[in-house]
Parts: C-alpha cells; structure tokens; sequence
C-alpha cells in the first residue's frame, strides 16, 4: 500500500543504520559508521546490495570472486559499489562516513567471519 513507512534506527557496535525502508522487495537504509570503525567482514548466501557513498572516506575491503587475496577499494563521495551473493566483504570508515545501501529483504542473511566487536558466526546487530 502507499504511504508513509515506519524509520527506524538501529544502533551498532560501529555506528548505526537508519532504515527508511522494509518491504518484501528491497531494504534502504542510511548506514552511519564513525571514523576508525569497521563492519564485519563477512558475505551473504542471498542477499544481493549495492552502497552509495554519501559523505565521508570509506575503505571497501571486498574479496572478488575468483581471487585468493581481498582487494581495498577507496570509495569517493558519490560512488557506487555492488556486492553479490558469496562475495566476502566489509567496510571501514577513514573518516565519519554516511552509506546509502540498496538491497534485498534478507537482513539476517549475514555470515560474520571476523569482526572486531566479539559478533563472528551471528547475525545478532
């Protein structure tokens, strides 16, 4: 149905994520990370995502398909990256960073292989 939809924030360990939208199509969300903090690196068996970088300098850790070694990608304010499914992955703030994030409904579909705040192996937030 159209209208307004529910914004929630959710906080974090290295920020917080604003979710503006939840559907059984998509999820957008606004993901806050302060500078220094990182996200888990991980992957997701299903959930497909596409980042905007909205402010801020952002370190894109990603290990592409094929490639025994993960590559740093630096994303510069206005750019766009895309992870896919099994792609492993993670995202550290240089300075404060805003992300614009696009993806499919499967927020708990996440496979935590290291993280810096005792989350590995959970999907917990």
């Amino acid at each position: 149905m159209s209208g307004r939809t529910e914004v929630r924030r959710v906080s974090k360990p290295w920020g917080h994520e604003t979710i503006w939208a939840a559907n059984d199509l998509y999820v957008g969300k606004i993901i806050h990370i302060t500078a220094g903090h990182a996200l888990s690196k991980q992957y997701h068996r299903v959930k497909d995502e596409t980042v905007y970088l909205l402010s801020g300098q952002l370190k894109y850790c990603v290990q592409l398909e094929g490639s025994d070694r993960p590559e740093d990608v630096m994303l510069k304010v206005g750019e766009a990256f895309r992870i896919t499914p099994g792609t492993i992955h993670y995202m550290e703030a240089v300075t404060d960073c805003d992300v614009l994030e696009a993806s499919t409904p499967h927020l708990d579909d996440v496979v935590r292989l290291q993280d810096r705040y005792g989350r590995e192996g959970t999907s917990a937030p």
